[in-house]
């Protein structure tokens, strides 16, 4: 039931303490602003770790020879690593039961790609036709390379989206349209684009035995890369990961004669491994936020308390007078509550608007390395204002208990 008395009387009170009310709203105030600006950057830090990692496919394994470093075997350190075509396929074969797509590369170096008198600056490598899912690609027009572009060697190539803007931006497609890449003719098969956005779009792709024939690639290779089947748990993937990484690098040390302590010869680089430590940091930054977060609040709840007690000493001969005039006990506890819960409500809620205001019209422009877009689940935000105000009526309770003991005599007696 609605007491207006009781409204009128907390009203009063608030207006007679204006500082004293608005320095204890704003701790509170500020324990849950604080808490949820820290909840959306921790989002934003995941939201950007999230953004790094979807470039490429989630169960990618990329593989790039580098230099020796240790002696082994009679082998002098300082001696480069060539990956070869037999070092893939005898991979392929021997790890096939864990192995979803595959493709070596080959860089096209110093080449130069011409359209028509247009000369263009982006690099050419040569792939197989299941790279489009290693690097998470899609197709916009036409198709990607093919097992017969493969086998047949065929003068093909697949351009990005950027490259399509820029360069042939007056055309309604570029599907049929020829490049000249050293000299020699390639027909645009198809335009793809990539999820990491047009970083990963100044690439022109050509098959794999293509490149090495015509470019005089023989049968050397750049780099390895798989993607591993898909599986639904996240630890269980990680464990795949690691062990078809180890796998593959136990393979390659041994084919080439390398230490197995030497750590710059095979270099392989494994996604999964690296966001599971990154989503480990995560948790415990997570963890970091909340702590400081929820201490701010408590620090805010004590503030509460605090005041109550001086309410109370104040106003100790007025509840002297209503006890004595036979206002129940917890009539003087519902007044004291009645007054914390509201002060603790309203700066709660305050913070809490005023916080997701700012992330809503902030956090959409916020993109920098590893922070993007910072938010906060609407819900847990509320959930923790209704914790707050639970919270501020039990440190209201302890005063508005002492409250309601006081003796009759001794509180008439209190000037």
């Amino acid at each position: 039931m609605f007491d207006l008395e009781r409204w009128q009387e907390i009203f009063d009170t608030i207006r007679k303490n204006k500082l004293r009310t608005f320095l204890t709203g704003l701790s509170v105030a500020s324990g849950i602003f604080i808490l949820v600006i820290l909840l959306g950057f921790g989002q934003g830090m995941q939201n950007g770790i999230a953004k790094e990692f979807e470039q490429d496919a989630a169960t990618s394994v990329w593989v790039w020879p580098g230099v020796t470093t240790i002696e082994f075997k009679g082998m002098n350190p300082g001696r480069p690593i060539q990956l070869r075509n037999e070092n893939y396929e005898f991979a392929a074969t021997l790890l096939e039961d864990q192995i979803e797509n595959k493709s070596p590369r080959i860089f096209v170096r110093n080449s130069f790609v011409n359209y028509g008198n247009e000369s263009l600056a982006y690099n050419v490598q040569g792939v197989s036709h299941q790279f489009q899912f290693i690097e998470n690609e899609f197709i916009s027009q036409g198709r990607f390379l093919n097992q017969q572009d493969e086998d047949t060697r065929a003068k093909v190539a697949i351009i990005s989206n950027k490259i399509n803007r820029e360069v042939f931006k007056e055309l309604e497609s570029p599907v049929g349209e020829v490049l000249d890449i050293s000299g020699i003719s390639f027909k645009i098969v198809g335009v793809y684009g990539d999820i990491g956005g047009e970083r990963e779009e100044d690439r022109i792709y050509i098959p794999i035995s293509t490149a090495q024939q015509v470019f005089n690639g023989a049968d050397k290779l750049n780099n390895l890369s798989y993607t591993l089947p898909p599986v639904e748990d996240f630890e269980a993937a990680v464990a795949q990961s690691i062990k078809f990484k180890n796998d593959l690098k136990s393979y390659l040390q041994k084919a080439h004669t390398v230490a197995p302590d030497d750590t710059s010869a095979i270099q392989i680089y494994n996604p999964m491994e690296e966001a599971k430590r990154f989503y480990s940091l995560m948790g415990g930054i997570k963890f970091f936020f909340w702590f400081v977060g929820v201490c701010t609040i408590i620090a805010g709840i004590v503030g509460v308390s605090n005041i109550m007690l001086i309410v109370v000493k104040e106003r100790t001969r007025e509840i002297g007078i209503r006890k004595a005039l036979g206002a129940k006990p917890w009539s003087i506890v519902g007044m004291i509550l009645h007054e914390a819960i509201f002060i603790t409500a309203i700066a709660g809620f305050t913070g809490l608007i005023l916080s997701m205001g700012l992330l809503e019209i902030v956090g959409p422009h916020v993109e920098v390395d590893y922070v993007l877009n910072p938010s906060v689940d609407f819900n847990v935000a509320l959930t923790t204002v209704f914790v707050l105000i639970f919270a501020g009526a039990v440190a209201g309770f302890f005063p508005a208990w002492r409250a309601a003991k006081i003796q009759v005599i001794e509180a008439l007696r209190d000037q």
